[in-house]
């Protein structure tokens, strides 16, 4: 056999000796799918050969011909044994990829290399983030893999010895092109250096081979890359010419605002702007820990769930596992297969969802009927419009929350204050662990001295929805009934649209200003020192800085304010201390958003009987 000098094909990025064209994959990655389409598409071989158990063939030729329906082949890990091994034929996977795009180029036979007489030896399957692709050839990612070979054992020898004899078995005037596995390329390329002997017949694996329609509600768990994503690659492929390539982050991202929809539908809240921010950084941060370039499934799920809510959590998963060619009727037998049954080292997230339901639940006996009203509208016809106060035990919650902030906010400016420096007569306000461990190597022991802050918060300004679309168009301003009680105001969802009892009207805060001592503020939302604000938050926070008898006022929200309203709080010997709303707890924020309003203080005393 003449051999001719390893080369890199141009566009390719595969390894070509004599007639033989190496293509090294990853198995079930999308990208290597892409890779291996292109490869058969441009060169038309006469071979393409895959690295997979000729004993699987006809059964593994069949699921090729059901996809995009996803079929999963299921035998017995030993003769007479129990224990089932399962095989998914994805559409994402290059060795699937390459089966079913020679099948449609017809010209080119296909070959099954790995022989009937031995199992694959375990290999490690640690690669390089596949994404990579998308951004370096194909050559380059390999190079990189190959500086690092790995052991050989005399299973991985007999095994490359026995694909390069069915290599070396075929036409040597036919263009061949090998699909194998990226941490096998070495061991088969060695091998084919020398003639091989057939291997050694020893018992022949005979193996019952069942083909099941996988369910759609477990794809998720048993397949490599996530249903949604395959099936944008299957939408794709339809279209592709050689130069096509899907971006995973805009998948990922269009993953995300797809569940969104679904979580919107679902419970009526949104995901914000400085939540996606935070979920991308969280996803990032997660990429990195497993030295990847993107986020798994698993990943992003813990993510939406970690920063949103359970919910959104569970959104993603679901819309993640949406494949609209599966089918749960099929001509063959429809099974579910949990992840655990066909990956090891599967990892287990939970989601409690808390969604509102139609069906009745059980409850003790004790708990009391919420009250409705007789006929429909008959609270609302007991609204006078006289006055308007609010719920006491709600005040004391949301006072209770000031409070906390005004403390956060100056823990935060007390860290950025802190000076760090080694330790030489006084451990100042105590030892810093970080830097000292750092610094090891200096034999040095640092301390941290905090800067006192001179004075206090004089107004809290929260703002959980800017309003840009305009969902809250009740404004008003309460003045706070005794010295323990701030002034307040606020814009919200109209109250009284939303009916709970005779003249209890039910909100939802889009954001709001408190101040100290009470009854001292003017109608923020008619006071012309504010016109110039261009928007609710912004009339909020110059109020806050108007009003403040103290020095700072802290802010908190999605966005940090404007540069000018710095200006105007310095001028005003002001500060603001800007707080992220995203590193305050979600669950807090969303019972602190609703509010009750009452028509008149008489309500209070029946109110308890309404408020849920």
């Amino acid at each position: 056999m003449s051999h001719e000098p390893e080369a890199t094909l141009p566009g390719i990025g595969s390894l070509r000796r004599g007639n033989i064209t190496y293509l090294p994959v990853v198995a079930g990655r999308l990208e290597f799918a892409i890779e291996v389409r292109r490869a058969i598409l441009l060169q038309r071989p006469d071979v393409v050969a895959v690295e997979l158990p000729s004993s699987l063939q006809k059964h593994y030729l069949a699921a090729v011909e059901r996809l995009p329906e996803i079929s999963v082949l299921v035998y017995p890990e030993e003769e007479d044994d129990e224990q089932g091994v399962y095989v998914p034929v994805e559409p994402a996977d290059p060795f699937a990829e390459a089966i079913r795009t020679a099948l449609e180029v017809e010209t080119a036979a296909i070959l099954f290399l790995e022989p009937d007489f031995a199992e694959r030896p375990h290999l490690s399957d640690a690669y390089p983030d596949s994404y990579a692709l998308r951004h370096i050839p194909l050559a380059r990612y390999v190079e990189a893999y190959r500086v690092w070979p790995q052991r050989r054992t005399d299973e991985v020898y007999a095994h490359a010895s026995g694909i390069a004899w069915k290599l070396q078995g075929t036409n040597p005037d036919s263009s061949i092109l090998a699909v194998v596995s990226l941490n096998l390329l070495d061991p088969v390329l060695d091998a084919m250096e020398s003639p091989q002997e057939a291997p050694a017949r020893g018992r022949k694996l005979a193996r019952p081979v069942d083909l099941v329609n996988a369910h759609p509600d477990c794809l998720a768990e048993i397949t490599v890359e996530y249903p949604y994503l395959q099936e944008r690659y299957e939408n794709f492929r339809r279209i592709m010419g050689p130069d096509v390539l899907i971006d995973r982050p805009r998948a990922q991202l269009a993953l995300l605002k797809d569940a969104e929809s679904a979580y919107a539908k679902d419970t009526g809240e949104k995901v914000v702007h400085w939540q996606r921010r935070m979920m991308a950084r969280y996803t990032r941060n997660l990429a990195m820990i497993n030295r990847d370039l993107t986020a798994s499934l698993f990943d992003i799920t813990v993510a939406a769930r970690s920063v949103v809510d359970d919910n959104y959590g569970w959104s993603v998963w679901e819309t993640a596992g949406k494949y609209s060619h599966q089918k749960e009727v099929s001509p063959l037998e429809t099974v579910r297969i949990a992840g655990d049954e066909v990956w090891m080292r599967t990892r287990k997230l939970k989601i409690r969802r808390r969604l509102p339901r139609p069906k009745q639940r059980l409850k003790p006996a004790s708990l009391k009927e919420r009250k409705k009203e007789k006929t429909p509208g008959e609270w609302a016809q007991q609204v006078d419009g006289n006055a308007i106060c609010s719920y006491p035990p709600e005040d004391i919650v949301i006072e209770e929350y000031g409070g906390f902030l005004k403390q956060k906010a100056k823990s935060i400016l007390s860290q950025e204050r802190q000076r760090v420096e080694p330790f030489t007569t006084s451990i100042l306000d105590g030892i810093d662990i970080r830097e000292t461990i750092r610094n090891w190597h200096q034999g040095k022991v640092y301390v941290r001295s905090l800067e006192k802050l001179s004075g206090d918060v004089g107004a809290v300004v929260v703002i959980f929805d800017p309003d840009s679309d305009e969902r809250y168009p009740y404004q008003t301003t309460w003045l706070g009934e005794h010295q323990n009680e701030s002034d307040m105001a606020f814009y919200a969802t109209p109250p009284f649209d939303h009916m709970v009892g005779p003249g209890i009207g039910r909100a939802e805060y889009g954001g709001l200003l408190m101040t100290r001592p009470p009854r001292r503020m003017y109608d923020v939302w008619r006071d012309p020192d504010y016109d110039f604000a261009e928007s609710k938050p912004e009339r909020l926070l110059m109020a806050g800085i108007d009003y403040a008898v103290d020095r700072y006022v802290v802010y908190v929200a999605a966005k940090p304010p404007r540069s000018i309203f710095r200006s105007i709080a310095a001028h005003l010997n002001r500060r603001i201390l800007y707080v992220p709303i995203g590193q305050l707890s979600s669950g807090k924020l969303k019972k602190l958003r609703v509010v009750h309003v009452l028509d008149g203080h008489e309500r209070r005393g029946t109110a308890r009987d309404y408020i849920w």
